[in-house]
């Protein structure tokens, strides 16, 4: 997109994508840590009376609570992003979340406080989840819009997606150490030290974040509205009012990017501990190896769309992930180490490509004036209602069907299709916009 390179909105592509691939980083995993604690611990601390299956299923309630909240956080900080800044928006993001994130691992557990526990966990979830729901669209266009050129753009948002698998390995690395303790130690106190980590990693991130300019598209789109001198109308009304089927299909778009990956990476350390009976530290070694794996998946995903097309690209991933969760189960079921990996490999290879690309390809959707929110409320709505319903769905098919996998499968194969039918429907508006922006 042709914009205007002025005093406080120059081009840093390096540095902005940087700071957004290491803020994402530390988001995701103060996001990813709660997710895993979840899976192995919370139910047993904050809901002891609820033991097993509705236990893990309560402690999964709580993990969708947050993404319940990120759609408040994509309104609230989309119209921050859009109306006085991308920068300022991101600031107050990694604040609230490193604060939560550290409030969580201080928080007492019922055998303490008793009920208080479970209500003070699942408010400080409400706020970490407004917290990422005003992170990931503001670090996509500090990177996007950052970018030298406009055919450049997918490349450099990327790099807001390749903060997910970062956080993610970083924080299986942290419960891999805290999960070798005696089972003792770790219930008592072990799994605390992955929340107040975060306190480091925040520390670092507001260094790295306060350096970076505001985004030039930005800058350029204020002085435009300086000079009309009318009056904005509020952008998520602008979003719901000026293009409610756009919206409509970039919340499905993301759902495999979202509901795939949470599909892999939280209902598949429940699936494997609770219904296969595997060692938790096997599927904690799986993810680990799987996500090193997406890391450098992605922006050689986003450099291999640059040059095919981003749309056919997205078609292909999304197919493909149609049909991988049938391999992933089957070799899952083996039981190893190595069938293990390269079962949910498969999968991850597929959405992780997916994930790598589709951030800029709904970005290009919106005008710039409304861009921070619209697409935050399309990643956002997904995630609330694909991405945080996707454990508790898995959960309950797996207990009601006895051993039996192909109902997940379908599940996993159904996200896909969605993301691939909205992708395609997508296009259209998406070189509109485009054609517009460059005329």
């Amino acid at each position: 997109m042709a914009t205007s390179v002025t005093a406080g909105g120059e081009h840093q592509p390096v540095r902005a994508s940087t700071a957004a691939f290491i803020g994402t980083m530390i988001e995701w995993y103060d996001f990813y840590i709660y997710g895993t604690a979840a899976a192995l611990v919370f139910g047993k601390l904050f809901f002891p009376q609820v033991d097993g299956f509705y236990g893990t299923l309560a402690a999964f309630g709580t993990f969708a609570v947050g993404f319940l909240a990120r759609p408040l956080g994509g309104a609230i900080f989309g119209h921050v992003g859009d109306r006085i800044g991308r920068k300022k928006s991101l600031i107050i993001t990694l604040f609230m979340m490193g604060t939560v994130t550290i409030l969580i691992g201080l928080l007492p557990t019922y055998a303490s406080i008793g009920i208080w526990a479970p209500v003070l966990l699942v408010l400080l979830r409400l706020v970490q989840g407004v917290a990422v729901g005003g992170e990931w669209g503001g670090a996509v266009l500090m990177a996007g819009e950052h970018s030298p050129s406009p055919d450049r753009r997918t490349f450099f948002a990327s790099f807001a997606q390749l903060g997910s698998p970062a956080g993610l390995i970083l924080s299986m690395v942290m419960f891999m150490i805290v999960t070798a303790m005696p089972e003792e130690d770790f219930l008592s106190w072990g799994w605390r030290v992955p929340f107040l980590f975060s306190a480091v990693m925040l520390v670092i991130g507001f260094a790295i974040r306060i350096g970076v300019k505001e985004s030039p598209e930005f800058v350029a789109e204020q002085q435009r509205r300086l000079k009309e001198a009318k009056a904005a109308q509020p952008p998520l009304w602008e979003v719901l009012r000026g293009a409610p089927l756009l919206l409509i299909t970039a919340i499905c778009a993301n759902v495999l990017g979202i509901a795939g990956f949470y599909f892999t990476n939280t209902f598949m350390i429940a699936y494997t501990t609770t219904y296969l009976g595997m060692d938790r530290a096997l599927i904690l070694n799986c993810l680990l190896l799987v996500s090193i794996m997406q890391f450098f998946i992605t922006p050689l995903s986003a450099y291999v769309a640059e040059r095919v097309g981003v749309h056919r690209f997205l078609i292909a991933t999304a197919a493909i992930s149609v049909v991988t969760p049938f391999a992933m189960f089957t070799l899952v079921d083996q039981g190893t180490l190595t069938s293990v990996t390269i079962g949910v490999g498969l999968a991850v290879a597929g959405l992780g490509a997916f994930y790598a690309v589709i951030a800029g390809f709904v970005s290009d959707s919106f005008p710039t004036r409304i861009r921070y929110t619209g697409i935050s409320m399309a990643y956002q709505l997904s995630g609330a209602i694909f991405g945080g319903l996707t454990p508790i769905v898995g959960t309950i098919l797996a207990e009601n069907a006895k051993g039996d996998w192909t109902p997940l499968a379908i599940l996993f194969s159904a996200i896909s299709l969605i993301s691939l039918v909205s992708v395609i429907a997508l296009q259209r508006p998406r070189q509109r916009q485009l054609q517009q922006a460059t005329a």
